[in-house]
């Protein structure tokens, strides 16, 4: 059997990790958020109260955000 007569092996795409930009990014974007939210709730403790509903549904969107993004 020649060189010629082998079929051509395929080669799997290599993995790829996340883009260190964009994870930079989100990195930055929850720092900012989170330390915002922790202002306002020292600053402002009459917003506590509303701050922790909105950051319950926000953490299960972010959950939902990771999880689209792993799966990419």
């Amino acid at each position: 059997m020649s060189d010629n007569d082998r079929q051509p092996e395929t080669q799997r795409p290599a993995a790829q990790g996340p883009d260190p930009v964009q994870t930079l990014l989100l990195v930055l974007v929850v720092a900012l958020v989170l330390g915002g939210t922790g202002y306002l709730c020292l600053a402002h403790p009459s917003l506590t109260a509303p701050i922790a509903a909105v950051g319950g549904v926000g953490a299960a969107l972010a959950a939902a955000f990771g999880i689209a993004i792993h799966k990419r």
